[in-house]
C-alpha cells in the first residue's frame, strides 16, 4: 500500500506511532500486500488486453480522455508492481530488512532499498491521483470546447512534474541532514505527510465539484442539440453521471482507509506515551486501518478498470491484429501520436451515416462521445440510439 509511514520507517529514529504500525505482523501484512496487489496487477491486465469477438482495429489518435484512463491505469499496475518488490524482498530477506536504519550501520543497500521502494510507490500513485485530476479537467474543458490539440502535454508536465517534485521535497526534508541522522519531532515529518497527501484530498474535493459541473454542462448540450430532452438524451446524461460517480466511489473505497489512519497515527504521535492503556482503542483502530489498507490500496488498479470499461470479459485474444478503421472525427481534446490497443468497444468507432448540419452541433457530438468512451453493452447501443449520434 501507499503511506509515508513507508519513508518514515527508514529513518533510525523513527516516530513510535511509525514503529507500532510497521512492526505489527509483519508476514501477514507483506503477505496481504502481494496477495491483493498480485490479484489485482493480473485483473486490470486482464481487463486492458483484447478480447474474441471484437473486429480488428487499428487505434486512432486517441482522445485526452481515452489516454489519461489508461495512464491510470498504467500507474496503478506499476505502483502494485513495486509492491510486490517490497513485499517479497521483506518476506524473503528478513536479515537484509533488519538492517534498515539501524544507527552507526556500514551497510548502505537495506536503507537504499528502503527509501528507493517507498518513493516508486508514492511516485506512482501519486501520480495516479494527479492524471485522476486531469481526467476530470479534460472532461469539464472539452464539454466546455475549452480544450485544445496541447492540453496532453500540459498534462504530462502538470502530473509528473508535480509528483515528482512534491515526492522529492516530502523526502528531502524527511531525511534532512541525512538518512542516518534525520531530525526528530513530529513537526520534522509533517511535510511529507502534507506533500504525500495533497494530490489525493485533491482529488477527494475537487474532482466532484467538476464532475458535477460537467454532468450539468452535458445537460445543456443535450438539450440544445435537437433543441427538446428525450428520454434517449435523459439516459445518456445518467449514463455520464453514474460513469463519474463510480469513479469517485472507486477512490472513497480505496484510499478513505488511508485518511482514517493517518489520523490516528498523527494523534498517537501528539501523546507522550502511545502504550498507555486508555489509548488501547485507538491503537487497535489504527492497526486495523493499516491492514485495511493493505487490501484496498493495490486493488485500485482493477476496480478502476471496472468503473472505466466495465467487465470486458476472459476471453482473451491473443491473436489480434491492428486493422484499418474508419475515424472521422476527432475529439476537440486529442492526445498527439498515443496509441493503445482499445479493450472495449469505444463508442468512438461509430460509422458516419448521416452527415452533421452545422460546426456547433459536430463539437457538441464529440464532448459527448468523449465523455462516453468506454462504455459497452446495454449503454452503448443506449448512447447510439439517441438524437445525439443520429448526426455520425
Amino acid at each position: 500500500m501507499a503511506s509515508p509511514r513507508l519513508e518514515t520507517y527508514c529513518c533510525p529514529n523513527r516516530d513510535a506511532a511509525t514503529q507500532l504500525v510497521m512492526t505489527f505482523q509483519p508476514k501477514v501484512f507483506c503477505g496481504v500486500c502481494i496477495g491483493s496487489a498480485s490479484v489485482s496487477l493480473l485483473l486490470t491486465i486482464l481487463q486492458l488486453l483484447p478480447k474474441k469477438g471484437q473486429s480488428p482495429r487499428k487505434m486512432p489518435k486517441a482522445s485526452s480522455s481515452a489516454t489519461i484512463l489508461l495512464l491510470i491505469s498504467a500507474c496503478d499496475i506499476l505502483g502494485g508492481l513495486g509492491m510486490i518488490f517490497r513485499s517479497s524482498v521483506w518476506l524473503g530477506f528478513p536479515g537484509f530488512i533488519a538492517n534498515i536504519s539501524v544507527a552507526n550501520g556500514t551497510d548502505v543497500w537495506p536503507s537504499a532499498f528502503c527509501v528507493g521502494s517507498a518513493m516508486w510507490i508514492q511516485l506512482l500513485y501519486s501520480a495516479g491521483f494527479w492524471w485522476l485530476f486531469c481526467y476530470a479537467v479534460d472532461s469539464y474543458l472539452v464539454v466546455r470546447r475549452s480544450a485544445g490539440l496541447s492540453t496532453i502535454v500540459l498534462y504530462h508536465m502538470m502530473t509528473w512534474g508535480l509528483a515528482a517534485l512534491l515526492c522529492v521535497e516530502g523526502v528531502a526534508l524527511l531525511y534532512y541532514p541525512s538518512l542516518s541522522s534525520c531530525e526528530n519531532g513530529l513537526e520534522h515529518a509533517v511535510p511529507h505527510y502534507i506533500t504525500t497527501y495533497v494530490p489525493l484530498l485533491l482529488v477527494l474535493v475537487v474532482n466532484p465539484i467538476l464532475f458535477r459541473r460537467t454532468v450539468s454542462a452535458v445537460a445543456s448540450l443535450l438539450k440544445g442539440r435537437q433543441g427538446i430532452y428525450t428520454e434517449n438524451e435523459r439516459r445518456l446524461g445518467m449514463e455520464i453521471q453514474i460513469r463519474f460517480f463510480k469513479i469517485m466511489l472507486v477512490f472513497v473505497i480505496c484510499w478513505s482507509s488511508n485518511i482514517i489512519n493517518e489520523s490516528l497515527l498523527f494523534y498517537l504521535e501528539m501523546q507522550p506515551d502511545i502504550n498507555e492503556i486508555p489509548l488501547k482503542n485507538i491503537r487497535n483502530a489504527a492497526l486495523i486501518t493499516w491492514i485495511i489498507m493493505g487490501v484496498l490500496n493495490p486493488m485500485q488498479g482493477f476496480l478502476f478498470t471496472l468503473a472505466f470499461y466495465g467487465w470486458t470479459g476472459w476471453r482473451v485474444d491473443l491473436k489480434w491484429q491492428k486493422g484499418e478503421i474508419p475515424w472521422e472525427s476527432m475529439s476537440s481534446s486529442t492526445a498527439g501520436e498515443n496509441a493503445f490497443p482499445s479493450p472495449v468497444n469505444y463508442q468512438s468507432n461509430i460509422h458516419d451515416s448521416k452527415k452533421i448540419s452545422t460546426t456547433d452541433s459536430q463539437q457538441t457530438d464529440e464532448a459527448i462521445s468523449m465523455l462516453s468512451e468506454g462504455n459497452t453493452s446495454g449503454d452503448d447501443r443506449l448512447a447510439r440510439s439517441s438524437p445525439i449520434y443520429q448526426g455520425w
